[in-house]
């Protein structure tokens, strides 16, 4: 078990309420639980794949706050989002464990009544700009854009968030579980499939997701389905253009960077996907995981590519801000070592507000009626984990 402890007692930048101070990220069997959110970070990341950009000036500090309050290697907690120009979601805790895993319940428990719900955008405006973006791949460079919704849900009574995280647990054993309080008074929780980076000393590793299709009851039906994606010419084309440009933004940093040929499947309780893991040695260690996470977000694999031209057609068909989503939620500690997923099925909960969100890949051979369906299917993770079917 390994704990770091901080006190910041005279700070007036937070501190947090004790009921809005529940942080936890769980990867593999370990669990990363922290207590006593004492400062927040709101700086924007963007430019903070730099060594001098503005977060990273505002973390090195709050580490040595945290230092000359007795922590030996303090560490920073949180979620970025996907626009890097709007304000981080990040923490200094006092304290933290690692712990083992704790053993899922075995039955989901209940939640309110739900009152509405509504698509946002609805089925025709989402197909409508699904052919608009395909419009645009003819008469553009872009060749992927990643098009989402947002289901909101209002329910009969306020949301137990940890009966929610419970749910998640129980229906998804795999995947990077996390719960971020927000500035709001808002919860951001979600089981995320795609890890953007993991950094240990100088190795690290990213397995970036791209290309879906929905898992099915039937054991024949479901390997079908997984050996359709397989063969699926569309799909690992889309996957490509994740992976070489992955490879592209972290190779003149590597002393070496193992790239596979062919991706691989994996599969969720909702979905298989296709995966390549990328690993590979920093030729210097003193880039730290999230100036290795803020160099690879936001990946193709939730913008598109080129990931500057796939953000103006974002801006332009949809109808929202994303927030948090296809940010980045994870930890970096003081020695430079981190973990950070991709903010992918996941949802913020306020009081009897719920607001989930899900996205799909957009290339010049998709289908509007099949990405639809690829969205509502990604978006039934996180209905389950809140009682409801698709």
């Amino acid at each position: 078990m390994k704990t770091g402890t901080l006190r910041l007692q005279d700070r007036d930048t937070m501190p947090l309420n004790q009921e809005d101070s529940s942080f936890s990220f769980t990867s593999g069997e370990r669990e990363l639980s922290v207590s006593g959110l004492s400062e927040r970070i709101d700086t924007a990341a963007h430019g903070s794949h730099l060594a001098g950009g503005a977060l990273r000036r505002s973390i090195d500090q709050a580490f040595e706050r945290a230092r000359q309050a007795g922590q030996e290697n303090p560490i920073v907690v949180g979620a970025i989002p996907f626009d890097t120009t709007q304000a981080s979601s990040l923490y200094i805790p006092e304290a933290y464990t690692w712990q083992a895993r704790a053993a899922a319940p075995v039955q989901p428990g209940s939640l309110p009544a739900l009152l509405n719900q509504a698509n946002i955008p609805d089925e025709h405006g989402f197909k409508r700009a699904v052919r608009h973006a395909i419009v645009n791949f003819q008469h553009s460079d872009v060749r992927k854009a990643v098009l989402s919704v947002q289901r909101e849900l209002h329910f009969a009574a306020p949301v137990d968030t940890a009966q929610v995280q419970a749910n998640l647990k129980a229906l998804n054993r795999e995947g990077y579980h996390f719960r971020v309080p927000l500035a709001d008074g808002s919860t951001l929780l979600g089981v995320s499939p795609e890890l953007l980076v993991h950094k240990q000393g100088s190795a690290f590793v990213s397995n970036p997701l791209a290309g879906s299709v929905r898992r099915m009851a039937d054991p024949e039906a479901d390997r079908a389905n997984a050996q359709w994606l397989a063969a699926s010419e569309k799909d690992h084309y889309e996957h490509r253009l994740v992976t070489e440009d992955i490879a592209q933004r972290v190779g003149e940093l590597c002393s070496r960077l193992q790239v596979p040929e062919r991706p691989s499947l994996i599969s969720t309780a909702a979905l298989w996907h296709l995966s390549t893991r990328i690993e590979g040695d920093l030729a210097s260690a003193d880039i730290d995981a999230l100036q290795l996470a803020c160099r690879l977000h936001p990946t193709p694999a939730v913008c598109g590519y080129p990931t500057e031209r796939a953000r103006q057609l974002i801006r332009f068909v949809e109808p929202f801000e994303r927030g948090l989503f296809t940010g980045m939620v994870g930890w970096c500690d003081a020695q430079g070592n981190g973990e950070w997923v991709v903010t992918i099925r996941c949802g913020t909960f306020n009081g009897q507000r719920v607001r989930l969100f899900a996205g799909a890949g957009i290339v010049e051979a998709s289908s509007p009626d099949s990405e639809w369906n690829e969205v509502q299917t990604k978006l039934g993770t996180m209905l389950r984990a809140c009682g409801l079917d698709h």
